[in-house]
């Protein structure tokens, strides 16, 4: 660092101007304080004939302390100056600038009022000039301090600096003072240069800048978002966190979502800012007890998609397959959406990929992890530090609380700690969860002949029996669909039976009445249910007419039906091969058999067609 650097920065940030005021000296000069006429910074320059270098040193009236502050090489006792406010600085390589300009700061700041002694000779046994802290009769024009036109609401807001310990801590709560005086401030003086400074607060700029950006803040104030350097846009994100122009937390978070629409989304601002937005929204709802559900609104949308996902694929069985299927997408590739499987057939391709993560779910055990914890792992507590990358400032310590965000996400304060617990990506094993998707969707291709097929991973063989063994269930799921449900309708039995006893009556003897009489005492029901089968799919279901149905339903009750098939005149061979044709393409075979006379039953197909006629209650 040089000297023209700091008289630079001096011009720049205050309006202070070099005086050269020694005509017998010029390598000496001053830099002024316009507001109090006191010397701020005595700089030298010296040329060194034996080294052929010019050495350049300065005393900067920054308080004698802080040489027990800051341990610098390029620091030192005052070279010229006498006091216990001035303190040496020697320019250089080493000299870094950042230190040098926070001293000078100080020095400017600074509001003592004491006068001093100034060395100019070299020898110490010629006489001392000696110089009170007043303006000194200068060569040629008189020097007059420029006409900042600085308002006094920012002259008074500058001497509220407080420096200290010069901790960034001492740094906030300087912020947080300043900005609560200047808290309804208004400006009309635009400024539209660069400026980039980690952390930027008031104490960093100089007047035109602070005057640009109370302008800004004015109109921004008003829903007038324009261009500004990000440094001065981060000053009323800081202010807005501190509850500096705000009502009450749901008034900051609410206007901190008004500037990245307003800055962000609108393109004026830089994009980057977007992430810490999110992150200190999340955290300023926390410390301010801000109603869960409301937070999460202004939460990071990425990270309360990712603590969304985490319960449905934890638990799959209480969710839909729509429901999994966006899950497994919030960690899956990004080209998993635009699979050939969901190409082919959106529905059935989510729900076999859903079904296979509820299998695997239940099915799965290793080293005693379930397949949501060997991806996902454990719950942890991690430490927390609220707005620690911002400028923030809580007087005292935050009181014992437990906030929960969500299922996933909880913070917990103990003596003033904090601590989150939370799934971390730190233990997400996500070539695991690759490896099952890969291969569940490798197998669910190949099933489906989706065509662009993938390459098979032996390592991931351990998905496989998985996929398979959903594929096959679904298989067997589809062809029970797909058999032809018989339908058997026993309401008009009665009216079939009033038929029947008619037609008996004309054709048969007496002898032959006799026996339907007594047919009818011994097996008659005191009341025939009616029993339809999948009545939902009646019109793609073939069917028994009432005839046939009563001589099923009485052979399945153990019943003769030779006086039955008499009375209808029906050939008992023929009967028996209506009602095997009517099963076969649902049982596969002959349910029934016949002698020429007599009509029985298959024993092994009796469950079957109870179970086709709605069970054993017949």
């Amino acid at each position: 660092m040089e000297l023209s650097e700091l008289t630079a920065y001096a011009e720049e940030k205050f309006h202070i101007q070099e005086q050269h005021k020694w005509a017998d000296f010029p390598g000496f000069s001053v830099l002024v304080d316009p507001n109090t006429e006191k010397w701020v910074a005595l700089l030298m320059r010296r040329w060194d004939s034996d080294t052929g270098t010019e050495i350049q040193r300065c005393d900067i009236k920054c308080g004698r302390q802080i040489l027990s502050e800051i341990n610098e090489p390029y620091l030192s006792m005052p070279f010229r100056m006498k006091g216990a406010k001035w303190v040496g600085v020697s320019f250089g390589d080493s000299t870094k600038s950042e230190v040098v300009y926070r001293l000078f700061d100080r020095a400017v700041y600074s509001v003592e009022q004491r006068g001093y002694t100034i060395e100019l000779n070299t020898p110490p046994t010629k006489p001392t000039a000696v110089y009170q802290d007043t303006a000194l009769p200068l060569v040629g024009t008189p020097f007059t301090a420029p006409d900042l036109n600085i308002p006094e609401k920012i002259r008074k807001m500058q001497l509220l600096y407080e420096y200290k310990d010069g901790s960034f801590k001492q740094k906030c709560r300087n912020f947080y003072i300043q900005g609560k005086f200047m808290e309804d401030y208004v400006d009309n003086m635009p400024w539209n240069g660069e400026l980039r400074h980690y952390f930027c607060t008031y104490h960093d700029l100089n007047i035109p800048q602070l005057r640009g950006y109370f302008t800004w803040r004015t109109r921004v104030r008003k829903g007038d978002f324009s261009p500004i350097a990000a440094s001065l846009a981060y000053i009323y994100v800081y202010e807005l966190l501190n509850g500096i122009g705000t009502d009450s937390p749901e008034d900051a978070l609410r206007k901190l979502k008004g500037f990245e629409i307003g800055y962000i989304d609108s393109k004026i601002g830089d994009p980057h800012m977007r992430t810490n937005l999110y992150r200190w929204m999340l955290e300023y709802a926390v410390l301010n007890n801000v109603p869960p559900t409301l937070a999460r609104q202004y939460a990071d949308p990425d990270l309360m998609e990712t603590d969304a996902s985490l319960p449905i694929l934890k638990n799959p069985k209480e969710y839909s397959d729509e429901e999994i299927f966006s899950a497994i997408c919030s960690f899956a590739a990004k080209r998993f959406k635009q699979s050939p499987v969901l190409k082919k057939d959106d529905k059935k391709g989510k729900h076999l990929f859903a079904a296979v993560w509820r299998y695997a779910s239940e099915k799965y055990s290793q080293n005693g992890k379930t397949l949501f914890t060997a991806c996902f792992g454990k719950q942890k507590v991690f430490p927390w530090y609220p707005l620690a990358n911002s400028i923030y400032w809580a007087e005292y310590p935050h009181s014992d609380t437990d906030y929960v965000l969500n299922p996933c996400r909880s913070f917990h304060c103990r003596d003033g700690v904090w601590t989150e617990k939370r799934y971390a990506n730190l233990y997400f094993d996500s070539d695991r969860f690759h490896a099952f998707m890969h291969e569940t969707e490798r197998v669910i291709r190949r099933c489906l002949k989706t065509g662009h097929y993938l390459r098979k991973n032996p390592e991931e063989a351990w998905v496989t029996p998985y996929v398979e063994q959903v594929l096959k269930e679904e298989r067997q799921a589809e062809i029970e669909a797909a058999r032809p449900k018989i339908t058997i309708d026993l309401s008009d039995l009665e009216q079939i039976r009033q038929d029947a006893i008619i037609t008996r009556d004309s054709l048969l003897t007496e002898e032959e009445i006799d026996a339907a009489a007594d047919y009818g005492q011994k097996s008659q029901p005191t009341e025939e249910p009616t029993q339809t089968i999948n009545q939902n799919e009646t019109e793609s279901i073939a069917e028994l007419d009432a005839t046939h149905s009563r001589i099923l339903l009485a052979l399945l009750r153990g019943e003769s039906v030779e006086t039955y098939m008499k009375v209808n005149h029906l050939m008992p061979s023929v009967a028996a091969d209506t009602i095997n044709e009517a099963l076969f393409d649902e049982i596969g075979d002959n349910v029934l058999e016949c002698d020429g006379n007599t009509i029985t039953l298959v024993e092994d197909y009796r469950e079957d067609i109870l179970q086709m006629v709605g069970g054993k209650n017949l």
